[in-house]
């Protein structure tokens, strides 16, 4: 990932410390990150229910920018462990908004090309403290 690249959308969103860290492979932004960059860039997300069962939340989001429109989905899926789900949370439908509201705005700004993530799209990306 290109450095250069990173403190641009750095300064331009007016980040601070603690809505980005470096994992692995990717740059992982917070979800304090991504509600500061949806705000800034007056992208405007709506949803819908795609299914909603006991241990499976399934949200899809339809995002806009200026004449721009992406859909996308998240979804939750809660297991015995992580081997059989994707979430140790109990409210499958307020991640799988999360989720589906990160993706919209990282596709819409087309942030995933240049090696961005957002931390709720996976628990492989939770920051390690």
């Amino acid at each position: 990932m290109n450095t250069e690249k990173i403190k641009e959308i750095y300064l331009k969103y007016e980040l601070q410390k603690d809505d980005i860290f470096k994992h692995q492979h990717y740059c992982i932004l917070k979800l304090s990150a991504i509600e500061k960059i949806s705000a800034y860039e007056s992208i405007n997300v709506k949803y819908q229910v795609i299914k909603c069962e006991y241990n499976f939340a399934g949200v899809k989001a339809i995002a806009t920018k200026d004449d721009k429109t992406i859909e996308t989905f998240g979804s939750a899926l809660k297991g015995e462990t992580f081997k059989d789900g994707n979430t140790n949370s109990h409210y499958l439908l307020e991640m799988a908004e999360k989720r589906s509201f990160a993706r919209a705005t990282l596709k819409i700004l087309n942030l995933y090309q240049i090696g961005f993530k957002a931390e709720d799209e996976s628990e492989d990306f939770k920051k390690k403290y």
